[in-house]
């Protein structure tokens, strides 16, 4: 960070305000360094206030439940911005549209659509994150991806600037979108099917699924890789052997080999060196370099933080 923390946090911000917090709190993978600053905003109006006082040069990082970030050992230099409790809006705007703040869960807001009869959402179930991560990653599972049923996206910029984009200003790909610049601050989902009595019921089998195929009871970030065009990064991995493979208290989950887990020994060294040996076996057998899903980001100890 090259602003001096002397300067933060801005005047007049009711949130939670934290120095050298580690992210091990907050990364699903339960590991990794501490980040200079981290800050919960109360509500929207205390993240813009906060945005609007903060030195330009201040390096920032959107944190919603961490679960597709891997924080290195040596820490992180900037302030990570948690989205979650604070920024949590639900509210159902028409029969079948409803908004979501970005740091609203994935499962509260299918819950929510089945609630109300909506089909379409109930994949966001099982997966460990919020609606910014989400919107961020075109976040996907069972065949669905976040971005189908989007009609329009709330941002905001570096000094607070709210605005409001149409779904069709931003193009969605795997694992990823592209569009306007700005963190995504909320979405508008329309939901013009009903789910016929049975979103409920369809939310209990795609857990169901998850838990039969995933390792669902040990800390990971969920798939660690990207799927390559038409095939599978875990039937890759399983191909090579990999399954099991591990590094220090880290290593590739006998379940489902597109899952690295911690079973809360593990570095976050040890996770990103099972990374780079996963990627770089499967890439030298058959000629596939794996692309990773997940955030890697911070210093390695003793690279000498600001």
């Amino acid at each position: 960070m090259n602003a001096p923390l002397a300067d933060l946090p801005v005047p007049g911000v009711r949130g939670r305000w934290l120095r050298n917090e580690p992210m091990a709190r907050h990364s699903t993978w339960r590991c990794g360094g501490p980040a200079q600053a981290y800050f919960e905003p109360a509500d929207r109006d205390d993240l813009r206030l906060f945005l609007r006082g903060v030195p330009d040069a201040t390096a920032l990082l959107w944190l919603g439940l961490g679960s597709n970030l891997l924080v290195r050992d040596g820490g992180l230099a900037a302030v990570v911005i948690a989205t979650a409790p604070g920024l949590a809006t639900l509210r159902w705007e028409a029969e079948d549209r409803v908004y979501a703040e970005c740091g609203v869960t994935c499962a509260r807001l299918a819950r929510e659509a089945a609630r109300h009869d909506r089909a379409g959402l109930e994949f966001l179930a099982g997966i460990p994150g919020t609606v910014g991560g989400a919107l961020r990653m075109n976040a996907g599972a069972l065949g669905s991806e976040t971005w189908a049923l989007v009609e329009a996206v709330e941002t905001i910029d570096a000094r607070g600037e709210v605005r409001r984009h149409p779904a069709a200003d931003f193009t969605p790909v795997y694992r990823g979108v592209s569009g306007p610049a700005g963190w995504f601050l909320g979405a508008w989902f329309r939901l013009p099917t009903t789910a016929g009595g049975r979103g409920a019921e369809r939310i209990r089998e795609a857990l169901a699924q998850r838990g039969a195929t995933q390792p669902t009871g040990q800390a990971s970030c969920g798939s660690v890789f990207k799927n390559p065009p038409g095939d599978y990064a875990g039937r890759l991995i399983e191909q090579c052997g990999l399954k099991g493979f591990r590094i220090g208290g880290c290593q590739v989950s006998t379940v489902h080999a597109n899952f690295i887990v911690n079973d809360e020994r593990a570095s976050a060294a040890d996770v990103e060196a099972v990374i780079e040996h996963v990627a770089t076996t499967v890439a030298a057998r058959t000629g596939v370099r794996l692309q990773t899903e997940v955030q890697i980001v911070g210093e390695t100890p003793g690279a000498g933080r600001p």
